[in-house]
């Protein structure tokens, strides 16, 4: 069983949230590789938020835009500019970053494990939290929430799960919902284990993401769980996108793949974080 709830409401307002790092001053080449990020996110971008989020002029970011159309990315539009695999994407429901996919099959496998029968889980929109699903498929009972129309159809399929979303703004790349309803609807929930997504974890930066839009829909996730599960391979460790969620206090347990550094691995479990490796 599918529920979904307060369809309609398209909000996104940007949180008090802090940068992962400075953007102001950064060369072209590693600024363009941001924006790249933003759009496959969102899926869209506009050239004033843009300009505003990473304070240069709105003529810079149109230059950018150009560039990005003439590597064949994205397609410019009147104020902005859209992600080009979008209509692929969606009509086949396939989920843009595919890379590192062997890596994500094993944290899949790893972190389904952990899942009961009967458990109330929360599972994030995502590559990696979408395998998870598809290895719980053999589980009964379940209370799945989650942000994520795929997710939802992979496990409302199976009989006698129920699986529930929230409402919000539709957002193609991740096949997600978002926007302040889908806050609420978290404000509101309690589960057991939250199985979390990330664009890069690092010591310092903490968890990062490549826009402002998910922000408080994830802090309100993190809040409706007992226990946090990140889970993410190896090449995001210390790697830092555009925005920052918060530190590493947020998460219970780290689970990624063995592609993780003896150093790496040594510091997280300083911090008081379980460490599960995918082997």
């Amino acid at each position: 069983m599918i529920v979904s709830e307060n369809i309609g409401v398209k909000v996104n307002e940007k949180p008090g949230n802090l940068r992962a790092e400075p953007v102001a001053g950064l060369l072209s080449e590693p600024r363009r590789r941001r924006i790249l990020d933003w759009i496959q996110e969102e899926g869209s971008a506009r050239v004033r938020e843009l300009a505003l989020a990473f304070q240069v002029s709105e003529a810079t970011i149109r230059q950018d835009l150009e560039r990005l159309e003439q590597d064949g990315q994205i397609t410019r539009e009147h104020g902005g500019a859209f992600l080009n695999s979008l209509p692929a994407q969606v009509g086949t429901m396939t989920l843009h970053h595919q890379d590192n996919m062997e890596q994500k099959r094993r944290i899949g496998a790893l972190a389904a494990g952990l899942v009961k029968d009967g458990e109330t889980i929360i599972l994030d929109a995502g590559t990696t939290t979408t395998e998870i699903a598809l290895r719980l498929t053999g589980r009964r009972n379940l209370t799945v929430i989650t942000n994520a129309l795929n997710i939802a159809v992979i496990l409302g399929a199976v009989p006698g799960n129920a699986v529930h979303m929230p409402g919000g703004q539709f957002k193609a790349p991740t096949l997600s919902l978002s926007g302040d309803s889908s806050v609420e609807y978290f404000r509101n929930i309690f589960a057991a284990k939250l199985f979390l997504a990330t664009a890069g974890v690092a010591l310092d930066a903490g968890l990062t993401y490549p826009s402002f839009a998910d922000l408080q829909l994830k802090e309100a996730m993190i809040k409706a769980a007992s226990h946090v599960y990140l889970v993410a391979d190896s090449t995001k460790i210390n790697k830092s996108s555009f925005t920052r969620l918060g530190s590493l206090d947020v998460i219970h347990s780290f689970i990624t793949d063995a592609g993780i550094g003896a150093t790496d691995a040594d510091a997280f479990r300083k911090r008081g974080i379980e460490l599960l490796i995918a082997g």
